[in-house]
């Protein structure tokens, strides 16, 4: 996903405190990273490694194999209906219970073989929701439940047609990462539990279902449509969208679904997208899901991408119309190889997913579109790392993090994403980039459709790159990129010498040698323009402000990155001009990684925290939960 996860050195098992995603203070010195070998151990041993702390399913005794869904869209009632058919296997043969994870799910019954069987909702968690638990007679091996969804379900967003594109017919979609499955779905909701999954989802006979499995682009539009995933899945990875959507080939195996009003910009945007697949398969091995195809969604939905198999859902904040945004697909696509086909076990591993796609990510990029572009990207990742290392406590800046008693949600940043993929980066300098092809190679092959933990990865790097290059690599270093806060002295640190011109501009412009419109920006990229704006003093006059506003109409940017850099800064020096755009912009896009800093930054003054009052109240009906759970706390 292309959101942005996260121990202190000597573990406590008491509850730590929420921190936020996308932080953008960079007040607070970096912690002093703490080396010592009882610390590191100290760190190891703190957790139960492999048990996931955010699921009441009972995996180890008994395991859901397989899952077939029978579901009905009610626009009306803004529910899902029908039923969950769950295969599953007994680890334990003395096994007589069935632990699956619910959340505000009404259970109508569970049956076996036409029986009816004993079952009980445990009363819920405040974020795990509830246990349901299904006695099991010993020669049942799968169990049919008939429930519905509540309205209010976390993980499902249901619009009405003024929310959409169209504005004639209504939309609904799915997001299930990290635990929401479990509130559209009765399941074991946990990344280390893989299934296969069929479905017949009835909607509407004018509006067309997709899933994260096979999606036929040519089926006709009559309100039922079935769909299959051969590949085994974690429940995160389930995923829906039923709506008014149209479908547009851009290559042998790649297309993508859309509203009609933005198909065809949205498939040029992405065009090079078969370019990456066939880029990714030659460096990292054969593609597994046979097709991959793009979904754009409304506006509302509140991450960048989600790396639903066959199908990855992407936000339209990204369609700039110069392909300036696209490395969020080869993010998304990346995801086939780190995420999809091997997987985290728990969500304290979440760093084996999205740090070995950031590298996955940037390789790719600078597969399809060269070095300079992989460079200025790597320099302004590395960046978003530092400001997080700088803004977040010690216990958040840890890749293998402790989050017992936390909600996976509230503790997303750049430390799983950046910091993963800068440990990986030193490993390909330290050893040679030939040599770390050939260990990803040997990667994803080993663990292809497995869900994998921290430490079992460590033990494979031991067992590969540790020791045939033991010269080169030590153990105590990578524990102390993977089990302690801060970046370890001496990580790598990209550069680019594209942005040397924007410094000596941006420091010719501060320093009043020249005016804004002396500045030689022509042949400037959307990079070197994010690093112009995001290296700007905390405080500018309105003078210079004004001066840029007017010569480069910043604040009327429709690139949505280059708004945001620009935004925050006028609302961090009260620049009135911009706030018409500030309002429109908050209420009109979903996304937590464009919307969330700026929320936070008004809500540090009394007039600012009035603003962010008056557009969250305006666009509370059509955000999405996350969004709403993510921001409400700045506008209270």
């Amino acid at each position: 996903m292309f959101i942005k996860y996260i121990i202190v050195a000597a573990l406590a098992s008491t509850i730590l405190s929420s921190c936020s995603e996308d932080t953008a203070s960079n007040t607070t010195a970096t912690p002093k990273v703490d080396q010592s070998g009882p610390a590191i151990e100290e760190a190891i041993k703190a957790i139960q490694v492999g048990k996931d702390y955010h699921s009441f399913a009972n995996p180890e005794s008994i395991k859901v194999t397989h899952l077939n869904l029978d579901l009905t869209v009610d626009f009306a009632k803004k529910v899902l209906v029908g039923t969950a058919q769950l295969d599953f296997q007994k680890v334990d043969s003395h096994a007589t219970q069935l632990i699956l994870d619910t959340r505000d799910l009404t259970i109508n019954s569970v049956t076996a073989m036409g029986n009816a069987l004993n079952f009980d909702v445990v009363s819920g968690d405040s974020f795990l929701g509830a246990a349901l638990t299904i006695d099991v007679p010993a020669d049942v091996d799968s169990v049919l439940i008939s429930y519905q969804t509540s309205p209010k379900a976390s993980g499902v967003q249901w619009l009405t047609p003024q929310q959409t594109a169209g504005k004639k017919h209504p939309f609904l979609f799915t997001q299930a990462q990290a635990i929401h499955a479990r509130s559209f779905i009765p399941l074991q909701d946990s990344p280390q539990v893989r299934m296969t999954y069929t479905a017949i989802i009835r909607t509407p006979k004018e509006l067309l279902a997709v899933m994260s499995a096979s999606n036929d682009p040519d089926t006709e539009r009559d309100g039922v449509y079935e769909f299959s995933m051969p590949q085994p899945i974690p429940s995160y990875l389930i995923a829906l969208a039923v709506g008014d959507l149209h479908f547009k080939s851009m290559g042998k195996r790649t297309g993508v679904y859309s509203e009609k009003g933005i198909l065809d910009a949205a498939a040029d945007e992405f065009s090079d997208t078969e370019s990456m697949l066939i880029a990714t398969e030659k460096a990292f091995g054969p593609y597994s899901w046979d097709r991959y195809d793009l979904l754009i969604l409304p506006p509302s939905f509140p991450f960048g991408g989600m790396e639903n198999p066959r199908l990855s859902f992407i936000t339209p904040t990204v369609i700039a119309g110069d392909k300036s945004l696209v490395s969020l697909i080869a993010h998304e696509l990346a995801h086939s190889w780190s995420g999809n086909t091997v997987t985290n076990a728990t969500w304290r591993d979440l760093w084996l997913n999205e740090g070995f796609t950031t590298y996955l990510t940037y390789r790719i990029m600078q597969m399809v579109y060269g070095d300079e572009r992989f460079e200025m990207e790597a320099v302004l990742g590395r960046q978003d790392l530092q400001a997080d290392i700088d803004a977040l406590p010690a216990n958040d800046q840890i890749m293998a993090i402790d989050l017992r008693g936390r909600d996976p949600d509230d503790v997303f940043s750049n430390i799983p994403y950046e910091k993963g993929a800068l440990f990986l980066r030193e490993l390909e300098h330290k050893v040679g980039r030939e040599s770390f092809d050939t260990f990803l190679l040997g990667y994803f092959e080993r663990f292809a459709f497995k869900s994998i933990t921290t430490d079992q990865f460590v033990s494979y790097l031991e067992q590969t790159l540790l020791k045939e290059h033991s010269d080169k690599l030590s153990k105590q270093r990578i524990q102390q990129w993977i089990f302690q806060p801060g970046i370890p002295d001496d990580a790598p640190v990209p550069e680019s010498d594209a942005f040397s011109v924007v410094d000596v501009a941006r420091d010719a412009w501060l320093a009043g040698e020249i005016q804004a419109n002396e500045i030689d920006s022509e042949k400037w990229v959307v990079h070197q323009w994010l690093y112009f704006l995001n290296n700007m003093p905390e405080k500018l006059s309105q003078k210079q402000l004004a001066d840029l506003d007017k010569t480069f109409a910043l604040t009327n940017s429709k690139n949505n990155e280059i708004a945001h850099s620009w935004l925050l800064i006028s609302v961090s020096n009260w620049y009135q001009p911009a706030f018409k755009r500030l309002h429109d912009y908050l209420t009109s896009i979903g996304r937590n990684k464009l919307v969330k800093p700026l929320y936070k930054a008004l809500s540090h003054t009394p007039e600012g925290k009035v603003m962010a009052q008056k557009a969250f109240s305006e666009a509370k009906s059509g955000y999405h939960p996350l969004t709403i759970k993510a921001n409400e706390g700045f506008v209270q």
